[in-house]
């Protein structure tokens, strides 16, 4: 038997290291033994609600002490955490609730109240809701309304549920190659993997770390930089509930002295751009970076004006975390690196052969934490699992030394700030706008490298709409990542004979123009 939450924190205790900082930040400092205390309460509080094993417990909170022990206490009873974005509008929030028929929705107060109210209205299968702060959510009919706090207070015993190695654990969903959200089943077993193989193979984290991550908990590589890799050694972690900027980040730097730092690419373009003291990292030994492919210029200007080196790897929701990644001290800028211990990568053409070094073609991986699957969705999961491989949606190609070196999206799926953004969910809702008769998103670098989606738009016929009330109309019903940086105006769009969209072709238009969003 094993489960992942005795793994990463009673196992700390039970070896006399109760005492030792397991996370910190403005939402306070819990030790082991607190964290455990705490992580028992919220189990028996589950148990209390009805929650059974297997069953999803879907968490919409900021990354807090009581989000963590949510999501190990739910580990903890066999039930499965799902965590999601803060970003995600009602209806995202909804769909997801639908998808997973989670049994209860726990949300966090401070982003999320009326967007969680709204959405858990339309989740038929919600049994109990609850909320953070003082005032209990406004609950429909057939589900209880809690306050968390409340629910923590159970006097169970919260002891662990014995999972085996492949018990679900942890569902997190991701809109990956289809642009369609669905959930990647991981198993107890693949937390434990990746904290042994990318978490101590490459990182070399230590008991004495303190790690600080701008990608939340709700992010598979989030939660492994917060939660997984400095559990799984006794390290502490350092949660911050609010929206990372810059000046923000570089508070919590001096504050907290972390010693590994995680980041997205355009996260480190944004810090190199605010102007911060030379010195802002002084307590960093190690900074990785992850999401999307991160600009050679990015990390050499990092390493020259912070003195930091930068690990650039990929990572997938599918596969929980960083399988391909550069070494310390052995960075090639413009690389992604080398397979990180425990993972074996291939390079493969349209056919499925392998294909010579300096060759594109499909990139793809396979290793124990990879995802069994899609929650229902049979006919993408046989596309992208492969048998013992996963089918990432990346092009790659093999420097002669074994490094790889990423090419570009095999589909037309956009990566911006680490996150995915389906085209057609963005052109969808252009589309919504009566000024707006055809409309067509792709991605276009911004002026360090970065990718951002830009909308091509032709007007209805007698329209006026201009590209600030394209982006306000947006604003409405998309997160902010998913939201034009651009929009022009085009006579037609370009299609092919067929009448389908040729999205390259605006892309390599405004490329090729120089236009940074």
């Amino acid at each position: 038997m094993f489960n992942a939450c005795t793994y990463l924190v009673d196992r700390h205790v039970e070896s006399g290291g109760g005492d030792r900082t397991a996370v910190t930040g403005p939402g306070g400092t819990l030790t082991y033994a607190e964290l455990l205390a705490r992580v028992r309460q919220m189990a028996s509080g589950l148990r209390d609600l009805g929650v059974r094993p297997e069953e999803r417990v879907l968490i919409y909170m900021p990354d807090s002490p009581d989000m963590l022990a949510l999501i190990l206490g739910a580990m903890r009873i066999g039930a499965v955490p799902v965590p999601v974005s803060t970003m995600m509008t009602a209806k995202d929030l909804a769909e997801v609730l639908r998808d997973s028929r989670a049994r209860v929705l726990a949300a966090g107060a401070e982003f999320a109240a009326a967007a969680a109210e709204e959405a858990a209205a339309e989740a038929p299968d919600l049994a109990a809701f609850a909320l953070t702060g003082d005032t209990p959510p406004r609950a429909p009919e057939w589900a209880q309304s809690h306050l968390l706090d409340k629910i923590a207070e159970s006097g169970g015993s919260g002891d662990p549920y014995p999972t085996s190695p492949d018990s679900s654990a942890l569902w997190l969903y991701t809109s990956g190659t289809t642009g369609l959200p669905k959930a990647a089943v991981h198993r107890h077993a693949s937390i434990r993997s990746v904290c042994e193989t990318y978490g101590t193979q490459v990182l070399g984290i230590v008991p004495d770390d303190r790690c600080l991550s701008v990608p939340k908990l709700f992010f598979a590589y989030g939660i492994g930089n917060s939660c997984f890799f400095p559990l799984s050694v006794g390290a502490s972690a350092v949660l911050e509930p609010a929206r990372p900027t810059p000046a923000l980040i570089a508070e919590r730097l001096v504050e907290e002295r972390p010693t590994l730092f995680f980041g997205v690419p355009t996260f480190y373009a944004a810090l190199l751009a605010a102007d911060l003291p030379a010195d802002t990292f002084a307590s960093v030994r190690q900074a990785v970076s992850a999401g999307e492919p991160l600009p050679a210029p990015i990390l050499r200007r990092f390493a020259e004006r912070y003195g930091v080196e930068i690990l650039d790897g990929i990572g997938a929701t599918e596969a929980l975390h960083i399988f391909v990644s550069n070494r310390p001290g052995e960075v090639r800028p413009g690389t992604t690196g080398v397979p990180v211990p425990g993972y074996d990568v291939r390079i493969v053409d349209d056919g499925g052969a392998e294909v010579p070094r300096g060759t594109p073609g499909h990139l793809m991986v396979r290793g124990d934490s990879i995802a069994t699957g899609y929650w229902c969705r049979t006919a993408v999961t046989r596309q992208i699992f492969q048998g013992e491989w996963l089918r990432t949606g990346d092009t790659y190609a093999a420097d002669e030394d074994g490094s790889l070196r990423f090419l570009g999206r095999s589909d037309d799926m956009i990566k911006a700030g680490g996150i995915w953004v389906s085209p057609s969910e963005v052109e969808a809702r252009l589309l919504e706008h009566p000024g707006v008769a055809q409309a067509v998103v792709v991605a276009v670098p911004d002026g360090d490298g970065l990718d951002k989606p830009v909308a091509g738009v032709v007007r209805a016929e007698g329209s006026a709409v201009t590209e600030e009330e394209i982006i306000a109309f947006c604003r409405e019903d998309l997160a902010a990542f998913k939201r034009p940086r651009a929009v022009f105006f085009l006579e037609t769009l370009p299609t092919t004979a067929t009448g389908k969209i040729q999205r390259y072709v605006l892309r390599d238009a405004l490329r090729d123009s120089g236009f940074a969003p």
